[in-house]
């Protein structure tokens, strides 16, 4: 794309990540790095190291033509030794690219990436023209940790916040929970929602979750009729799997011919293998690992589930929901912007609430997890409406377009 005489001047981005591992915020990073690469701006991006049982990204972003500058001492595990070695690098990288705008995304790249942003700042010829920017994709200031570490990542964000030109967040909810951790004021916390690229999940149809292909179900011994709820995500403890085998168990003592596709992976994957056979009957639970047909996957799904005890905005429920797929979430984080879910607090425990797009239900409660399921099975009319909704919701607000224009209103006048 070339510049037009009058197009406002060419703008160096870089970008910093602790690691392109499978999410939404490796996506967030990869597109936005491939789309903000033209006349009008230089984008750099720069990551850290993945774990084994993570999986990566990079063949996404290889494909789309985005190269990266690694740090392998950016990984997410906070280390004195590493940490040194990976601010002192960004530091250097900032002082070699001299850009405009620095953005930063994850906890420990943004507290390194925005240390060594204030510090090139301050020593270097020209820095103090630096714009310092933060994306929480979600954050780590609740349910992670014990109590004393909490207290300290929050002040540690609230220091990190005052030296930011602007924080990012990916819905309204976020940004109330940021608000009222005092990480910020209001004013200074913007949303800009995620941008991805959902033209393949959404040729999917309100419908039976095999897609009218049964190759997927036979490979799993999985009957054509049987009913699917699928998790897609890490498998770590945040997430909450243990209630999904709880309620799942309740309704297949019910009698319910239920089977679980649990697609991704993580350091409880082999915990959470043993956990489904002990809980559940022989054959019911299909774990899939990292999948890069996650389409197909959603298709195969009846309802797509998200336990979470804490949430930024997933990107699997965005997903689900350009797939037509029903949803039950907790209503944590984003989730109950993105679902619909106007009311305060979650639902009371044993039950479940209708929202927009979805329904919702409160954190570690089987009882309403499973009284969701059972209604999704029982009435799937009543899921039309909200299937739709989602999937239009979906197409609408969350395209890599969008972000951009969003981003570049931000960039040049932030």
């Amino acid at each position: 794309m070339t510049k037009p005489p009058d197009a406002p001047r060419l703008l160096k981005i870089v970008h910093v990540i602790a690691r392109l591992n499978i999410g939404g915020s490796a996506q967030h990073v990869i597109y936005l790095t491939e789309k903000m690469n033209d006349g009008l701006f230089r984008t750099i991006l720069v990551k850290g190291a993945e774990s084994e049982t993570e999986g990566t990204m990079e063949v996404l972003a290889r494909g789309r033509g985005v190269e990266f500058i690694f740090i392998p001492e950016l990984e997410r595990k906070f280390q004195a030794s590493d940490d040194w070695v990976a601010f002192r690098e960004l530091l250097r990288l900032l002082r070699k690219e001299r850009p405009d705008i620095l953005h930063t995304h994850t906890a420990k790249a943004g507290a390194l990436g925005r240390m060594a942003g204030w510090v090139y700042r301050w020593t270097t010829p020209g820095g103090r023209g630096l714009k310092i920017f933060h994306t929480f994709h979600g954050h780590v200031l609740h349910s992670y940790f014990g109590p004393l570490k909490t207290r300290i990542f929050r002040w540690m964000e609230r220091i990190l916040a005052s030296i930011s030109t602007c924080v990012i967040t990916l819905s309204e909810g976020l940004r109330g929970e940021l608000e009222s951790f005092r990480v910020a004021c209001r004013e200074k916390i913007r949303v800009v929602p995620l941008g991805l690229e959902l033209s393949e999940f959404a040729r999917s149809g309100y419908g039976k979750g095999d897609g009218g292909d049964a190759t997927f179900r036979r490979s799993l011994g999985v009957p054509h009729e049987a009913f699917i709820a699928g998790m897609v995500g890490r498998l770590v403890p945040i997430k909450d799997h243990e209630t999904f085998f709880e309620a799942s168990r309740m309704l297949i003592d019910e009698g319910m011919d239920l089977h679980l596709l649990i697609v991704g992976d993580g350091e409880l994957r082999a915990s959470l293998e043993r956990r489904a056979a002990d809980l559940l009957a022989p054959g019911r639970a299909h774990f899939a690992g990292w999948r890069f047909d996650l389409p197909r996957m959603y298709r195969e799904m009846d309802a797509v589930v998200l336990c979470s005890l804490n949430e930024g905005t997933p990107v699997s429920l965005i997903e689900a929901m350009a797939a037509s797929r029903p949803i039950v979430a907790t209503g944590v984080g984003g989730v109950p912007d993105l679902l619909g879910w106007g009311e305060k607090g979650n639902p009371p425990l044993g039950s479940f609430a209708a929202a927009e797009r979805g329904w919702i239900i409160s954190p570690r409660d089987p009882a309403g997890l499973a009284a969701a399921l059972r209604e999704i099975r029982e009435r799937p009319e009543r899921n039309l409406t909200r299937a739709t909704a989602g999937r239009d919701y979906a197409l609408e607000h969350f395209s890599i377009e969008r972000l951009v224009a969003n981003l570049t209103a931000l960039y040049r006048g932030g």
